[in-house]
């Protein structure tokens, strides 16, 4: 199992960017799935979460900015990141909690790789 991300970039201040991440391998469901960001010496925090109802929540310094969504059919969460600043700028990671179909019982934490998201003029 592995997650994918992309959509990474620079962009300037109030710009937008839609950040991709995908599910793949051997998996029975994808539970919760959210997206992550850690700044430069700074603790990764979370930016947003969305569960497979589709219930959503966000962290205060992103909402009514940044719009996260699925599809459950595709196992893929999106980030829309609108009216971007520069204290935007960070590593973004996803991330899910999925059952395995040799192990459905079990909730398994999987993280992407990370994908750069630099606001800067």
């Amino acid at each position: 199992v592995q997650l994918v991300e992309s959509g990474g970039g620079l962009v300037q201040p109030g710009g937008s960017l839609r950040l991709s991440c995908a599910a793949s391998g051997s998996i029975f469901s994808v539970d919760a799935m959210a997206w992550y960001r850690q700044a430069p010496g700074k603790q990764r925090e979370l930016v947003a979460r969305i569960l497979r109802s589709g219930m959503t929540h966000y962290v205060d310094s992103v909402k009514d900015r940044f719009s996260i969504s699925r599809d459950n059919a595709k196992n893929t969460v999106y980030l829309q990141m609108n009216s971007l600043k520069p204290e935007d700028t960070a590593v973004y990671y996803c991330n899910a909690g999925l059952r395995e179909e040799n192990t459905p019982n079990l909730i398994s934490d999987y993280w992407g790789q990370g994908t750069q998201v630099t606001v800067s003029s």
